[in-house]
């Protein structure tokens, strides 16, 4: 089910997932080089129903009216809040989480809206080869739980680049898209599989 919202930033769109005895929302954003049909947002879409969450893949605006750059941070924050009440109707803990961009907008907005916990897939802890330009304090500073979920080569964060003390787990192999070569030991599939057994055994213990 395809949900449209309105924004101060444009019409989004809520890929609904429905969980047949739902517990939890996990809402997740995309990033800003691609849409909802990243390959580890498809795959706990398909995955975590079974686990009683309900997954909601939230497009934002620029995505939604055909855009090919993402605005400023202010502003996808600004859409992602406009559009929490829908997320918030099924009545259940909502886990505010995205990938990328959009980890780093649910980091910035999961305490004001009253998220449950976040989830950070492929969290851009520094752009590619400047790692003394950190975002470390938008992950530290969400005040939530917060799982990290990052590739072992992801060229904006590798796994031991992340501050002491992060629930994190590395998905051996991947790079920034949760891609791993075909000559890696673990294959794509299996890579994805560990992914969404990660999060879904981690969002068990969420509003418990």
């Amino acid at each position: 089910m395809t949900e449209t919202v309105p924004t101060p930033a444009g019409d989004a769109r809520i890929h609904w997932h429905p969980a047949p005895r739902a517990r939890l929302v996990l809402a997740l954003g995309h990033g800003a080089g691609g849409g909802v049909e990243a390959r580890d947002l498809q795959a706990l879409a398909a995955a975590l129903p079974a686990h009683g969450v309900t997954v909601a893949l939230v497009e934002q605006p620029w995505r939604v009216a055909g855009k090919k750059v993402a605005p400023a941070p202010k502003t996808l924050d600004a859409a992602w809040t406009a559009l929490w009440p829908a997320l918030r109707e099924p009545g259940l803990p909502v886990v505010a989480g995205g990938r990328s961009a959009g980890a780093r907008v649910a980091c910035r907005t999961a305490a004001g809206l009253g998220a449950a916990a976040v989830l950070a897939l492929s969290f851009p802890l520094h752009p590619p080869g400047k790692p003394e330009k950190s975002r470390a304090d938008e992950l530290t500073g969400a005040g939530l739980p917060t799982l990290v979920v990052q590739g072992a080569k992801d060229p904006f964060g590798r796994p031991e680049e992340f501050p002491s003390g992060t629930h994190l787990v590395p998905v051996p192999h991947g790079d920034h898209g949760f891609a791993v070569p075909k000559k890696a030991d673990v294959g794509q599939e299996e890579a994805l599989a560990g992914l969404t057994g990660a999060v879904a055994e981690w969002l068990a213990g969420i509003g418990r």
